[in-house]
């Protein structure tokens, strides 16, 4: 399915499943339509053909980020590079962060530094639950070299491009413009205190954004219906990792949601499609499985994918 308000790029997948055609791409037609770019469909191992967890929501011809992992910033440049303007990296100043783990925040000091470095004067805001403060904090203090020689160098550097301006969230209405609205909700990410999950509404379209999460009924509530759902999914248990089986298998019940346990989630929330991201296992077996149970379209993301709602 061709995505309105997008230029879209001959090696980007579309949800169809399908290479987009080789000709050069038409200007962007409708700038307000949203639609999604997975900028990494990875899980804390390095995995070479996944980068870290990370998409832009694009509305009204602007990214907002949902978290933001290894990569993000590179990944945004091959995605403006192909064609989706809204990814231009200098123009990356909003993103929404589900919870704390390390491979959902890791690319933070890139998102903050890189963009200005390239031009960006705007702050960088920043949401996220309780500790994204001091994240945010820390991470200026760790670079508070970098930025000292970048402004009072030869680079002279802007003063305003590197800073961050972190909002902590409770579940609510956390954002709001012109193009979209973002509302926080949690969801059951093991033992955090606080993790969250995202809906946008946009252009008369409604994405639900799961973040890490075993089965939730709150994401049940908040899609409703909902035209796209993105939720992690697992299909049997990490590759590579210390310790026994029977502690994967408990650690995967609590923390994140199965296959089996996705496609039920789905079918209740009514969703009108469903995407899968933060992959463990086989996407072709992913993807049989979620459609024994889910009736909807199905896509089982890749890095770079475009998705329309």
């Amino acid at each position: 399915m061709l995505v309105a308000g997008a230029v879209i790029p001959s090696a980007l997948l579309l949800c169809s499943g399908l290479r987009a055609q080789t000709a050069a791409p038409p200007p962007d037609k409708s700038p307000h339509e949203p639609f999604v770019v997975f900028l990494g469909t990875g899980v804390p191992g390095p995995t070479p053909d996944r980068q870290g967890p990370s998409l832009a929501v694009v509305a009204g011809g602007k990214a907002y980020l949902v978290d933001v992992g290894v990569g993000v910033v590179r990944q945004a440049n091959a995605a403006y590079l192909k064609g989706i303007r809204a990814m231009q990296p200098r123009e990356l100043s909003i993103a929404f962060v589900t919870h704390l783990h390390s491979d959902h925040t890791i690319g933070l000091p890139d998102l903050m530094l890189t963009p200005w470095v390239i031009g960006r004067t705007a702050a960088l805001e920043l949401y996220g639950p309780p500790g994204i403060s001091a994240m945010a904090d820390n991470v200026e203090k760790a670079y508070a070299e970098d930025i000292h020689i970048r402004t009072t160098g030869l680079e002279q550097g802007n003063t305003t491009g590197y800073k961050i301006n972190a909002h902590e969230l409770q579940p609510g209405v956390a954002y709001q413009d012109g193009a979209v609205k973002v509302t926080a909700f949690a969801v059951k990410h093991g033992s955090w205190p606080l993790a969250l999950g995202y809906r946008f509404d946009a252009g008369g379209k409604s994405i639900v954004i799961s973040g890490d999460t075993a089965p939730a009924e709150s994401i049940v509530e908040n899609c409703n219906g909902c035209d796209l759902l993105i939720h992690e999914v697992y299909l049997g248990l990490p590759q590579g990792g210390t310790g026994s089986s029977e502690k994967w298998a408990r650690y995967m019940k609590a923390f994140h949601t199965s296959a089996a346990e996705l496609a039920d989630l789905a079918t209740r929330a009514r969703a009108k499609s469903l995407a899968a991201t933060h992959l463990v296992g086989d996407p072709a077996a992913l993807t049989e499985a979620l459609k024994k149970g889910y009736a909807g379209p199905v896509t089982v993301a890749h890095d770079l994918d475009v998705v329309s709602p």
